[in-house]
């Protein structure tokens, strides 16, 4: 499935599950239902901005975009961070309220098949759209997944936490899950917030990744006398490398070039959306 599918997909379940809570929540007057129908309004919003930043990140490179569309996905993963710790902090003011004053809720059973539906649908959606973001390397969905899959075990939370409360009438138990999803939540966006923002400050890929690519060139040493200079970083779903490659000063000018295209081919072959800019330096530059 194309990442802009799985998004719309999630999309509209998104908005099916966002629907039954809120209903849910008014009729119950539980505030861990209504904190999760707002969990979900995030996810909503995750994924119309995974949508929008996939179709725009896919776009090719352009005059005012030379180096593509990317980071449209890691911005998208910022505002996404930045919503779910607006919602966590709003979740835990309105859960220290009903801790003060606690309220009864009202069908109870009803909120936990609420939460059990809706958890079974976003762990089907969750996986699919899981499936799809790593495969395509996507930040904006493998984002998108990981909204979709925390909210399975928050709603299971709030089931078993309505099922208390429906058995031993403790009403404050309603609240003190609301808390707790609030924290989990916020969690998350620490998290979230790792893998989304620091690629706008351009850090270099993981060590293993750097790793793998060090491999690659180790593969070809003994066309070329030593390379350094090697800076990666990543921009959305796309990986940028770029080293200088020290070759004999007797090497011909077309060899030298058949042997980038080689090593270019093998790197893409281990990442297949990389850019990859190979600098040729005969070996007198090196004895300079």
């Amino acid at each position: 499935m194309k990442p802009h599918l799985a998004a719309g997909l999630s999309i509209i379940s998104n908005t099916a599950i966002v629907l039954l809570k809120v209903v849910t929540g008014i009729i119950t007057g539980s505030v861990a239902i209504l904190s999760e129908a707002i969990h979900s309004s995030l996810d909503l919003i995750a994924s119309l901005i995974a949508y929008v930043s996939v179709r725009m990140s896919n776009k090719p490179p352009d005059r005012d975009h030379p180096f593509g569309h990317g980071k449209f996905e890691n911005i998208s993963g910022t505002i996404e961070t930045l919503l779910i710790v607006v919602a966590g902090i709003w979740v835990i003011l309105e859960s220290g309220g009903k801790l003060l004053s606690p309220e009864p809720i009202h069908l109870p059973i009803v909120g936990v098949a609420v939460m059990l539906t809706g958890a079974m649908i976003n762990w089907i959606v969750g996986r699919i759209v899981k499936r799809v973001g790593e495969e395509s390397k996507s930040v904006a969905m493998r984002s998108n997944a990981l909204h979709l899959l925390t909210d399975v075990y928050s709603s299971v939370g709030v089931a078993v936490g309505l099922l208390a409360v429906s058995l031993t009438d403790l009403y404050i138990l309603d609240p003190l899950i609301g808390i707790a999803i609030a924290l989990f939540i916020m969690r998350e966006a620490v998290q979230l917030g790792k893998e989304s923002f620091l690629p706008l400050l351009d850090v270099r890929l993981e060590p293993e990744e750097e790793e793998r690519i060090r491999e690659i060139l180790q593969s070809f040493s003994d066309e070329y006398l030593e390379y350094h200079a090697l800076r990666t970083r990543r921009s959305g779903p796309e990986e940028h490398i770029d080293l200088h490659l020290v070759v004999s000063s007797h090497m011909p000018v077309a060899d030298a070039h058949d042997l980038c295209d080689r090593i270019e081919g093998e790197i893409r072959k281990a990442f297949p959306q990389a850019h990859v800019l190979i600098h040729i330096e005969p070996e007198y530059e090196r004895e300079r």
